[in-house]
């Protein structure tokens, strides 16, 4: 019996070498499909080890929305970092400058699998705009705008 297994666009050694980010706040497990200045797909398996999940909620556990517009902007981040000429480093920090339109659908639970999609919209004078959504079983979890920029920091 044969397995065919797709290798990512970017798998977490790609993305831990391009975020941040670390557990328990690194929300990105690996790229599916990049396309630099346009467009990105990533997941995120949420599963029932998640830092959050004994106090939101322990009865009917749900990953916090704003972890949701987070894993978006992390997803966004490597977007960026795809598309402009230089490598993140220690020296750069990717913030939020704002965040439209954030609209919450389903509760995404311990065994989704959040499939995050992001598209450039446009990017002028070191701000980013991003159209975010993300979904789980091809049914939309939240959506929102973001705009992001890339600092440097002494």
């Amino acid at each position: 019996m044969s397995t065919h297994y797709e290798t990512p666009a970017m798998d977490i050694h790609a993305i831990l070498e391009s975020l941040p980010h670390r557990y328990p706040f690194l929300l990105v497990d690996r790229v599916l499909s990049v396309d630099a200045g346009k467009s990105i797909v990533a997941l995120k398996n949420v599963t029932i080890n998640e830092p959050f999940f004994p106090g939101h909620y322990p009865h009917h556990p749900v990953i916090p929305g704003v972890l949701i517009i987070e894993a978006m902007a992390q997803v966004a981040a490597l977007l960026t970092f795809q598309t402009m000429p230089a490598n993140p480093d220690e020296k750069s920090v990717y913030y939020f400058a704002g965040i439209d339109g954030a609209r919450f659908k389903r509760p995404v639970t311990p065994g989704d699998q959040l499939i995050i999609k992001v598209e450039l919209l446009r990017s002028m004078r070191g701000v980013f705009k991003f159209k975010a959504i993300a979904e789980v079983d091809g049914k939309l979890a939240a959506q929102a705008e973001l705009m992001c920029t890339v600092k440097t920091v002494a």
